[in-house]
């Protein structure tokens, strides 16, 4: 009986339970665990679309510069400035696509947890 009371005041929040092989996450209870799935999605995105180029580069290198097909090896091809360029520059703008939406998502959460403390603050301000 004080069960029944107590269930009826306090709401209960209904998520999903884990399956067996589950592939993917549960629903999420909040709004920063759903930016926290979206967060992944995209960074498994950058992931496998960077796996994909890796393996076609590292497949193209070893099917057309073995010794058998290019006894004579182009040292400007891995020696030159604007390859080198392009391998460098391109990591870090990889990195700066995953850092803005990290950051946000850290901003967002921050800030929910900042609005929640300062209310209760002045909830208890008036109380005294």
């Amino acid at each position: 009986m004080i069960f029944n009371l107590f269930s009826n005041i306090l709401p209960t929040v209904h998520c999903d339970l884990p399956e067996p092989w589950q592939f993917s996450f549960q629903d999420g209870a909040s709004p920063s665990f759903d930016g926290i799935v979206d967060l992944h999605d995209q960074i498994m995105f950058y992931l496998i679309i960077i796996i994909i180029l890796v393996s076609w580069m590292l497949g193209t290198i070893i099917i057309k510069f073995n010794t058998a097909n290019n006894p004579i090896v182009y040292k400007y091809f891995v020696h030159g400035t604007v390859i080198e360029l392009i391998w460098t520059i391109t990591p870090a703008l990889v990195l700066v696509a995953i850092a803005f939406p990290s950051f946000r998502l850290l901003y967002l959460m921050d800030n929910l947890n900042f609005e929640v403390s300062s209310l209760i603050g002045c909830i208890f301000e008036y109380m005294l």
